[in-house]
C-alpha cells in the first residue's frame, strides 16, 4: 500500500514542501531514498523504537521503501522523524490514512515516542498555509510561533501517541494566538533606557540621528568612557517593529532555533553583540549546513561591535558586502541560499591599545606609530561604510553626580518616529524606508545643497581627503537631520552638523 503525507524542507528562510512518500509490500529490506542526509536515514532507528514503545508494530516481513519528493533537494536534520512514522503506520494499516492529505506534518521523535522541538516552524506554517494545507503537527514547544499563521489549524503535541490519536478521528486542542495583544504586549518592553547615562548629550544627538536615519555609528574613546552603556541603549529609541519586520525577524530566529517555548511574534528589534573573537562564517552565516550568522539575527535590529579592532580583520572585511546590499548570499555547489542582513552597526573602539590617545588628563604611553597600526587594524572602505564617527569623551563628576532629569528614550522615539514618517512618504513605493537605505541616484534627487552648501562640502573634502563613498554618506546624514527639523530643505547648518560626525578622517587621530 502506498501512503502520500506531508512535510517541509527549509532553505533559507523560507520553506519548501516534501511529499514523504511510503511503499510497504513483500520483501524484508528498509529504504530510504530522495537525498537524506545522515540525521534522516538514522530515522529508522528513531522511528522504530517510538513506534514499538506507544504499543504498535513496524511491518514484519514487509519492504518498507520512504521516498521524500521533489528527490533532487536534499533533505536535512531530524524533523522528518514523525512524517515518516505517520507513513509508516498509515501505509501498514494502523491508523486512517484519510487526513494524510489535509495535514502537513513536522517533528523529532524520541526513542520513547516523544515529540522533540524543530527550527524553523514559522516558515514552515507559512509554506503549509500557502499550499492550502488544513492544519499543521508539530511539536507543542513550536506551536506559539506557528500559531501566528492565521487561516491555519495549529496542533502542537508532546507524544506520537496523541498524533496516532488524531489520525484515528479523535479532536486534538488547537494552539492560538492574538497577534496584536502579543505584539502590543511586548513591543515597548526595553529593561533599560537612556536616561540611565548621565551627560554625553552629544552622542545622544549622534545616537537620534543615526535611529532617525537607519545610519551606522562607530565610538571613539577611552575605557570608562560610557561606549558600551550608550550601545545597548540604541534599541530603545529606535521605532518600534511593524507587523511584517516582526514577522521576517521572528523567521530568521526560527530558522536558527533561538527562540524560546513561550514566544510566538518577535516585537522588540534585535540586540545582537558577538565576542570579538567570533569566526567569518559565525558573522556571516555558512557552514556545511548554512544557518543564519550574527548580522542576519540583528536583522531590523542592531549589531554592536565592541572593541573592533580586536576582531580579525578577515571577519570585519566579510561585513562590506552585506552593509552595502542589505542581504548575504551563501553559494555551495548545489544551491544558493540568501538571509536578510538590513541591520545598524554600532562599533566601539579605543583610540589606541593604552585607550588615552587625545584624552583631555591622562597621557598616551603608545610608542611612536602604534596609534596609526591600531587605527589601520580597520581599514578604510569599511569606515567609509559607517556613516557617523563620534569622539566619546569622560562624563565630568559634576554630570555624573547631577540629579537632573534626563531625557527618556520614549522622548527621544517620539521625534524619531516622526522623522521616519517623513521618509516612509520620501520612499513610498520603493523597497526603502530610510534615508541610510538611499542609492546614489536617490542621494542626487533627494539631497540638493544650495551654492553655500557646496562650497562647504567642497572644502571639507578637500581637508578631510574624503572618498565618493564618504560625500554621500555626509549628504544623507544631512538629509536625516533636516528630517529630524522638520525641514524639507538641507540647510547649512545640517550640513556642517553632518561634516562633524566624521572624527576619524581628521587631523590628530595619526599616533
Amino acid at each position: 500500500m502506498i501512503v502520500k503525507n506531508h512535510g517541509c524542507a527549509v532553505f533559507g528562510i523560507n520553506a519548501t514542501p516534501v511529499v514523504v512518500e511510503t511503499n510497504i509490500h513483500s520483501g524484508t529490506n528498509f529504504y530510504m531514498v530522495g537525498l537524506p542526509d545522515n540525521a534522516v536515514k538514522e530515522s529508522h532507528q528513531r522511528v522504530s523504537a517510538a513506534i514499538k514503545n506507544i504499543g504498535l508494530h513496524m511491518p514484519r516481513g514487509r519492504e518498507i521503501t520512504i521516498n521524500l519528493a521533489p528527490a533532487d533537494i536534499r533533505k536535512e536534520g531530524s524533523a522528518y522523524d514523525l512524517a515518516i512514522a505517520i507513513g509508516i503506520l498509515a501505509a501498514s494499516e494502523q491508523i486512517a490514512a484519510d487526513r494524510c492529505g489535509e495535514l502537513m506534518v513536522m517533528g523529532e521523535l524520541a526513542l520513547d515516542g516523544e515529540v522533540r522541538p524543530i527550527k524553523g516552524a514559522l516558515p514552515i506554517a507559512l509554506e503549509a498555509r500557502r499550499n492550502g494545507f488544513r492544519g499543521l503537527v508539530l511539536p507543542s514547544a513550536n506551536a506559539r510561533e506557528a500559531a501566528i499563521v492565521e487561516g491555519l489549524a495549529v496542533y502542537g503535541v508532546d507524544h506520537l501517541g496523541q498524533v496516532v490519536d488524531l489520525f484515528n478521528g479523535q479532536e486534538l486542542p488547537r494552539t492560538t494566538v492574538d497577534i496584536a495583544l502579543e505584539f502590543a504586549a511586548s513591543s515597548a518592553n526595553h529593561l533599560v533606557d537612556i536616561s540611565d547615562v548621565k551627560g554625553q548629550e552629544n552622542i545622544k544627538r549622534a545616537f537620534e540621528i543615526a535611529a532617525a536615519g537607519g545610519h551606522n555609528v562607530i565610538l571613539i574613546g577611552p575605557p570608562g568612557a560610557g561606549k558600551t552603556m550608550l550601545a545597548k541603549r540604541l534599541s530603545t529609541i529606535l521605532p518600534p517593529l511593524n507587523l511584517d519586520e516582526a514577522l521576517e525577524t521572528t523567521k530568521i530566529h526560527s530558522v536558527a532555533g533561538k527562540l524560546r517555548k513561550e514566544d510566538s511574534l518577535l516585537s522588540v528589534r534585535p540586540f545582537r553583540s558577538p565576542h570579538h573573537t567570533i569566526s567569518d562564517v559565525a558573522l556571516v552565516g555558512g557552514g556545511s549546513f548554512p544557518q543564519p550568522g550574527e548580522i542576519s539575527l540583528a536583522h531590523n535590529g542592531v549589531l554592536f561591535l565592541d572593541e573592533l579592532p580586536e576582531f580579525q580583520r578577515t571577519v570585519l572585511e566579510v561585513l562590506r558586502q552585506p552593509l552595502e546590499d542589505r542581504v548575504v548570499t551563501i553559494s555551495r555547489a548545489k544551491f544558493t541560499v540568501e538571509y536578510p542582513a538590513s541591520f545598524m552597526l554600532v562599533a566601539a573602539m579605543n583610540p589606541c591599545p593604552c585607550g588615552y590617545h587625545n584624552h583631555p588628563e591622562k597621557a598616551c604611553v603608545c610608542p611612536p606609530g602604534v596609534v596609526q597600526k591600531y587605527l589601520n587594524k580597520i581599514s578604510g572602505p569599511l569606515l567609509d561604510r559607517i556613516d557617523i564617527h563620534v569622539e566619546v569623551t569622560p562624563v565630568p563628576f559634576s554630570e555624573l553626580s547631577s540629579e537632573r532629569p534626563s531625557e527618556r528614550s520614549g522622548d527621544v522615539r517620539e521625534r524619531v518616529v516622526r522623522a521616519r514618517r517623513l521618509q516612509e512618504q520620501r520612499f513610498a513605493g520603493t523597497p526603502m524606508h530610510c534615508n541610510a537605505q538611499m542609492g546614489t541616484q536617490e542621494v542626487r534627487r533627494v539631497c540638493r545643497i544650495d551654492g553655500t552648501g557646496q562650497a562647504i562640502l567642497q572644502k571639507a573634502m578637500e581637508r578631510l581627503g574624503l572618498s565618493a563613498r564618504a560625500y554621500d554618506r555626509i549628504l544623507k546624514v544631512s538629509r536625516t537631520i533636516a528630517d529630524l527639523a522638520g525641514s524639507p530643505d538641507i540647510r547649512t547648518e545640517h550640513l556642517a552638523e553632518a561634516i562633524q560626525y566624521r572624527s576619524l578622517d581628521r587631523e590628530g587621530w595619526a599616533g
